[in-house]
């Protein structure tokens, strides 16, 4: 009798242990949706930082969901007018200077962003955290004072991806991430991107500054500082075409 309900007791402490658990992917999707919202813009700056010489880009971008998105440079002069056209699985490159219109393999999505610490797939977004990686929650941790759940990302098979691993940082109660951490498929950690300056924009707190340092060059790294942003406005499908990515200001 005393063994039978040792057994029921640890049983039960199992029981609510896991009940217990973060869900996982239900934390990336929320995290996700936090900076998404059905439909968004927003204005940004992004200075690319190196020991000898600094280059700021001004950014303009729409979204809707995670399939159509369009990406406007503002500034410099010499790149302004450049865009770029996720709509689904397809990506498009527009050079005004040029008048040429180019499609992106999925093998130029690991290559450098208009020569930033990002990725293509950083800024473009070709993959989904809550849709293309299997999520395990490790731990709970504290970054600057906010207390943080530390999830785990492992890519799904053929899923879109860039990176072998991925190790996110989210706030615990407004899902915002503080802190990402990408790995390659050695599990050599590339790239830290740093996320800060929480304040209300569009009605959601959120971090305005990320901060893209790469594991190897901690002498560079890449800053984007979010200026306005609005979220959850109609906005049609047709927006996203090719030949609004031409026209759009």
């Amino acid at each position: 009798m005393v063994l039978l309900a040792l057994i029921k007791h640890m049983l039960s402490v199992i029981f609510i242990l896991q009940g217990s658990t973060p869900d996982a992917k239900e934390i990336m999707a929320k995290a996700e949706k936090k900076m998404q919202g059905e439909s968004n813009r927003s204005e940004m700056t992004m200075t690319i930082e190196r020991p000898d010489w600094s280059r700021e880009i001004g950014i303009t971008t729409w979204s809707k969901g995670i399939k159509l998105s369009i990406i406007l440079i503002t500034s410099p002069a010499r790149d302004k007018g450049s865009a770029f056209l996720k709509r689904n699985k397809e990506i498009w490159n527009w050079q005004p200077r040029i008048d040429r219109t180019i499609k992106l393999p999925p093998s130029m999505m690991m290559q450098s962003w208009m020569g930033s610490d990002f990725s293509n797939d950083d800024l473009v977004k070709e993959s989904s955290i809550s849709n293309d990686y299997y999520h395990s929650y490790l731990k709970d941790t504290l970054i600057e004072n906010y207390q943080c759940y530390k999830i785990e990302l492992l890519p799904k098979e053929d899923a879109p991806v860039v990176w072998g691993k991925i190790h996110a940082y989210v706030e615990k109660e407004e899902y915002f991430q503080l802190l990402v951490k990408y790995f390659d498929e050695d599990g050599f950690q590339v790239n830290t991107m740093i996320l800060s300056d929480v304040k209300e924009m569009g009605g959601r707190l959120l971090p305005t500054r990320l901060e893209m340092i790469p594991t190897e060059e901690e002498d560079r790294k890449t800053v984007i500082v979010y200026n306005h942003m609005e979220f959850d406005f109609p906005i049609q499908d047709d927006f996203f075409s090719l030949q609004n990515m031409k026209r759009v200001r």
